[in-house]
């Protein structure tokens, strides 16, 4: 006896409209009662598995920023003609593109992939490396590196062993089997994220103004290619249901497969791509992350001018069992969707057959402004694009200050005690230097290569990634990225003010100008009036800062849903800046090299320790109000560095942020094992604060630079010219081999590094490469 495969059953435009009552899973899609009644009206009926499938996964939190939409329009708003000047891609595209000269160009973006990265780790921050790059090769450039930024829970926890590990490995392995540098970002340890870690990624591509691209479906005739890997199973409806919903108590209240990444696919699909650039085979490549097909088909088709025709029969699959709803919401890794010419389709598979990358043409570009697929010769989708891919759900949903904040800021930090005994001054300072958030993250970074493809030019542990764009002339970018979730549950606005500001100077600490920003907002659920009224505020004060810094907003992710039950993460919204600088050679490491230089302390200090690591560390306090934004002094500091660095009278700057002093001193006296002799009187006498507050506050706007003797007249000079006060504090001491803060303590740099590279391997088990 043969047995024939059972038939199976398509569920058509047909069909559907023949079938109007037939119960349809929308609920367990992520939709709710009210966008499936939108469905319909839009549709004239009700939808196809297919469409409801499209529309659920297009229309998620994670796609389509329903419950922010309507705040992020504030980074638009909010912008001028000086901030337009460097900006060539903005929002709404796959990343920002900023101009910075001699006919340069660099994109640059972060996202999210938090939620994968708690059910699977590794895989879940791999693909998340992944799918960042490939938004950069859309636009036309090529990546040249990566940064994470990341967040998880209590070190002594043993579910964050298994988090980090497998994070950590997960970032390595595809970074650097990409061959991509990863020059920075950062590392926290927190018991809020216990359940819900971040695992934010940022990629920064280069290319020349004429090779951009953008991400349209144009021309009617027009052929629509997908190439790359084939179409697996992994990673079903991540959008719609893993990165749009909460984690419950006893774990994720869904578990679709988390996608599967192959950095070695993806390394060959970028050279294969920029092939396909140079020689001018496409008009527009589109990449497949969230949402897929649904995604790339329906983005492609809104941002063109027509529709697009299209047949699910030729997608290749790596499993044949796949139904048409699953080949639509499929986030399998390493795909790409073109639109190519029909006189150049040969072409265009000339190129993808020599790198080995398999491609199939699904459809064409149509005129009608419908995007339609077939799949088993039926109709399955027509629908008009942008009403999947623009025109989705926009809420406003209810948010009101928190009842609880009022207490919160009212328990101030200054009631802390604090002391002026130098024993006591010198273990708290070994604390902080010791604590897993300020320790160094050597064991993080080790695993990571940060100087392959030869122009980084600065990485770990300096305050800000560098990497040279031009070899001829020396033209490069900085990057650095900044949230301290404590300042914003203290405060949201201000903190989301603070993240801009620490970010943008440690741009300018490494000489660069800065430029623009992209974001990374990891918030709670925006149904809770408490988690939205600390999205809003974020967003506004993020905007007001932006302009008042004139840095604009490219592009960036908004992740909601990050808690765990009924508790939120701190509202922890991620700043990206990046800088120019003409010539890289000009740079400014974090820590000094030399003996004999004086150390100055730029800026004044007040005291600032609510939210600080000081307050956490020492007396495990979170409560009061963060320190005061000072967005002038940020600009007027930004540019007497950019100007010193130019002349080249720095040897060495560090911020002042979390830890204060001590910990500048502390990071910046290892950074090349050289010590610092420094006294605090004149500091007290001048800013009115005791010794504690001196060493710990986190007041903004202060960088620590040494400067060679010979250069003092002009650097003093400078700042003075610029209204900038500057202190000298210090000398850099090479035999001494110690931080020493006269008449208070003195640490042997050996006792320092010892408390700063512990904490991790500890913990996580024998540093790497040791």
């Amino acid at each position: 006896m043969t047995s024939e495969a059972p038939a199976v059953h398509v569920d058509s435009v047909e069909h559907a409209a023949a079938t109007p009552d037939r119960e349809q899973p929308y609920a367990a899609l992520g939709l709710s009662d009210d966008e499936y009644a939108r469905i319909r009206e839009i549709l004239g009926r009700r939808p196809t598995s297919g469409e409801l499938a499209m529309y659920s996964v297009m229309w998620s939190e994670h796609c389509s920023y329903k419950s922010s939409k309507r705040h992020l329009r504030r980074f638009g708003d909010k912008v001028d003609e000086t901030m337009r000047a460097h900006m060539m891609v903005g929002m709404g595209q796959n990343a920002g593109v900023v101009d910075i000269g001699r006919g340069w160009a660099v994109t640059f973006k972060v996202e999210s992939h938090n939620h994968p990265s708690y059910i699977e780790p590794f895989q879940g921050a791999a693909t998340g490396v992944g799918g960042i790059v490939r938004d950069i090769i859309s636009m036309g450039a090529r990546p040249v590196a990566v940064m994470d930024q990341l967040r998880f829970g209590d070190l002594d926890e043993a579910d964050t062993l298994r988090v980090v590990h497998g994070v950590v490995a997960g970032i390595a392995h595809y970074g650097n089997c990409l061959g991509l540098p990863n020059i920075g970002g950062e590392t926290v340890f927190d018991a809020v994220y216990q359940g819900n870690p971040l695992v934010n990624a940022l990629a920064v591509g280069v290319l020349r103004h004429e090779d951009l691209h953008l991400a349209n479906a144009t021309g009617a005739g027009n052929k629509v290619v997908l190439f790359g890997a084939r179409t697996g199973g992994d990673g079903i409806g991540g959008a719609s249901i893993l990165a749009s919903d909460t984690f419950g108590a006893a774990g994720p209240t869904k578990r679709p497969a988390v996608q599967v990444g192959d950095p070695f696919a993806e390394k060959v699909l970028i050279e294969c791509c920029l092939e396909l650039f140079a020689g001018g085979l496409v008009e527009a490549i589109q990449d497949l992350g969230a949402a897929g097909i649904s995604c790339a088909t329906s983005e492609l088709a809104a941002n063109g001018d027509g529709g697009m025709r299209v047949d699910l029969d030729s997608v290749l699959l790596r499993d044949p069992t796949l139904t048409a709803e699953e080949i639509l919401m499929s986030e399998s890794q390493e795909r790409m969707m073109a639109v190519v010419a029909p006189d150049r389709l040969d072409a265009f598979l000339e190129v993808v057959r020599r790198w080995d990358v398999e491609s199939s043409v699904l459809g064409e570009v149509t005129g009608t402004g419908r995007l339609e697929i077939r799949w088993r010769g039926e109709l399955i989708v027509d629908v008009d694009p942008t009403t999947v891919a623009v025109d989705g759900p926009v809420y406003d949903r209810p948010y009101a200050r928190p009842a609880w904040q009022d207490g919160l800021q009212a328990d101030t930090a200054a009631s802390l005690p604090r002391s002026d005994d130098g024993a006591v001054l010198r273990e708290q300072a070994l604390a902080l230097a010791a604590s897993p958030s300020l320790a160094s993250p050597g064991w993080i970074t080790d695993q990571y290569d940060r100087y392959v493809l030869g122009n980084t030019a600065l990485s770990f542990p300096d305050d800000g990634g560098m990497i040279r764009v031009d070899e001829e002339s020396g033209l490069g970018v900085a990057i650095a990225t900044d949230a301290n979730g404590r300042y914003c549950l203290l405060d949201p606005r201000e903190g989301a003010k603070l993240a801009l500001a620490e970010a943008y100077r440690n741009v300018a600490s490494t000489g660069a100008v800065p430029l623009a920003v992209t974001d990374c907002l990891n918030f709670g659920a925006p149904t809770n009036p408490d988690v939205m009224w600390q999205l809003v505020e974020a967003i506004d004060g993020l905007s007001d800062a932006c302009l008042a810094l004139q840095v604009p907003v490219t592009g960036g992710n908004v992740s909601l849903y990050n808690q765990t039950g009924d508790t939120a993460i701190h509202p922890t919204p991620v700043v990206g800046v990046l800088g120019v600088i003409d010539d890289v050679a000009k740079r400014v490491p974090s820590g000094w090299q030399d003996d004999g230089l004086n150390l100055y302390l730029l800026g004044t200090t007040a005291l600032e320790l609510d939210g600080s690591a000081w307050a956490s560390v020492v007396h495990d306090h979170l409560g009061g109000r963060p320190p005061a934004v000072r967005l002038e002094a940020e600009r007027a500091l930004a540019g007497l560095l950019a100007a010193a660095a130019d002349q080249q009278l720095l040897s060495a700057a560090h911020d002042l942020s979390e830890g204060g002093l001590a910990q500048t001193l502390a990071e910046g006296a290892l950074r090349f094992g050289v010590g610092a002799r420094v006294w605090l009187d004149d500091l007290l006498a001048r800013d009115g604060v005791d010794a504690a507050t001196a060493l710990f506050s986190e007041s903004q706007a202060r960088v620590l630079v040494a400067v060679p003797r010979e250069e003092d007249v002009r650097f003093t000079g400078l700042c003075a010219g610029r209204g900038v006060p500057a202190l000298r504090i210090g000398v850099t001491d090479a035999e001494s081999g110690a931080v020493e803060v006269q008449d208070r303590y003195s640490i042997t740099l050996d006792k320092l590094r010892t408390a700063a590279e512990n904490t991790l391997p500890a913990r996580l088990g024998s540093r790497v490469g040791r």
